[in-house]
């Protein structure tokens, strides 16, 4: 068996196993078996698509149901086009709820922070494609592509004003460009703070500045690649960032020290300059927020693949000072995975997360919405955006969704904010939520990255 990873494209990582008859074509390294092999693949990919429904219990909750791992040869593969959005057709919102275009014709967004002036920031940053040196690269590239999560990034982010508050940013600037895969942003009094995958760099701040002019100073240094986004979150009083580093690969693949210093949280000091891992073993954590009684860090990590539907499952969780939370080793707690070589005393001190969110919803985004933010929604929670799955015999994610908390621990069931991003025949994605963040005026900004847009949500209780 031979196995080939593709990663960060999907918002976790691919790990595809084929059989030896794709083996024996893919090393001839022969071009004229492209086309034959890309309508293999094709023909593959509609027989996987066809391929039962999963009668798994969604594994979601603080005591999910979490079905025995089933270690897959070839792994399902259901991957839908990207379509994008007609006129007049947007995602459904929860009853009370309206949506409107806040921003378009972006070129994959996928995140948001909002300025002390209210401007809304847009970092725009695509997977870009790597090294073509088999026939089944090619073919994955052009799975990719047709579901528009790989091509050449825009590397930058837009700035949008809406001046006469009607709900649309009219007022657009490039705010920074020329950078490498941005993603997490932070502003810190006259300093502005970027998380692109190489690294944080910090760049001088002037409020109401529709386009940053300075030069940049790298404070820290990540290794690129694998899962590329590079999440930021200030704390309380400004003095600390914190960032979130995905795994280079689905399980370790190619070793431990392939993985050195990833799968982690990061702290950096502003004053010093230190910075160090405050959390670990948490493959791909992308969204953080504070949960603002108990002033605890919480995230939504996106698990491994390659185990079934719903093994194991995606996870919000609140996030200690030094956890260890069991990737590769183990999942939920200290559940093994069989396929990785063991460490028994990392796997003694595994910590189980607090929150499931079902199989391979590949949920990214993350924000803190208070009670009466919008209207229906009387408890404070977490929003998670929920970017979708593609490995799934019935897809999951491509929604957005919200957590109620009570005495700083989620409460109860998720509920849908927006939902009918994907096609009811799951052919066609419309699009795929990512970042999430409160707005001014009280409504919720939702970066879909197969829509190029922002979507607003309002509606006050």
């Amino acid at each position: 068996m031979c196995t080939s990873q593709l990663h960060g494209a999907f918002g976790e990582s691919t790990s595809l196993a084929f059989n030896p008859i794709w083996r024996i074509i893919i090393t001839t390294g022969s071009t004229n078996l492209f086309s034959r092999l890309v309508a293999m693949i094709g023909a593959t990919a509609i027989l996987f698509r066809r391929w039962g429904v999963n009668n798994d219990t969604p594994a979601t909750g603080s005591n999910p149901d979490i079905p025995q791992a089933k270690p897959q040869g070839i792994p399902t593969l259901k991957m839908p086009t990207a379509k994008g959005w007609e006129p007049g057709h947007v995602p459904t919102a929860a009853p009370g709820l309206t949506v409107n275009a806040f921003a378009t014709d972006l070129i994959h967004p996928r995140w948001i922070h909002v300025l002390p002036n209210n401007d809304v920031l847009v970092a725009e940053a695509l997977q870009e494609t790597g090294p073509v040196k088999t026939a089944f690269d090619y073919a994955m590239v052009s799975t990719m592509k047709r579901a528009a999560a790989i091509g050449v990034s825009a590397n930058r982010i837009t700035l949008f004003r809406d001046s006469n508050g009607d709900g649309v940013g009219d007022i657009r600037n490039v705010f920074l460009d020329k950078q490498r895969q941005p993603f997490g942003m932070a502003s810190l009094g006259d300093k502005f703070y970027v998380g692109n995958t190489d690294g944080i760099v910090v760049f001088p701040y002037e409020e109401g500045a529709t386009r940053i002019t300075g030069e940049g100073r790298k404070l820290v240094d990540f290794k690129p690649g694998g899962h590329w986004t590079r999440s930021l979150l200030p704390n309380s009083d400004g003095t600390k960032l914190y960032a979130g580093v995905g795994s280079m690969t689905n399980i370790a693949d190619k070793g431990m020290q392939e993985e050195e210093g990833r799968a982690a949280i990061y702290e950096l000091d502003l004053e010093s300059g230190n910075s160090r891992v405050f959390a670990s073993g948490l493959r791909n954590p992308v969204g953080m927020a504070w949960e603002p009684t108990t002033q605890t860090l919480w995230t939504v990590v996106n698990e491994r693949d390659g185990l079934g539907d719903e093994v194991p499952p995606d996870y919000l969780t609140s996030v200690q000072e030094g956890g260890f939370y069991g990737w590769p080793y183990c999942y939920w707690g200290k559940t093994v995975d069989d396929r990785v070589p063991q460490d028994a005393a990392m796997v003694a001190t595994a910590i189980r997360p607090d929150y499931a969110l079902g199989g391979h919803t590949a949920s990214l985004g993350l924000c803190w919405m208070p009670a009466g933010t919008l209207s229906g929604f009387d408890e404070d929670g977490m929003v998670i955006g929920q970017h979708g799955s593609w490995n799934r015999s019935t897809l999951s994610g491509y929604r957005v969704v919200f957590v109620p908390f009570h005495d700083g621990k989620p409460s109860g069931p998720p509920r849908d904010i927006l939902s009918d991003f994907l096609a009811p025949d799951e052919k066609y994605s419309y699009g795929r939520p990512v970042g999430v963040t409160i707005g001014p005026d009280n409504c919720l900004l939702v970066a879909d990255d197969v829509g190029n847009v922002i979507w607003r949500v309002s509606g006050a209780s």
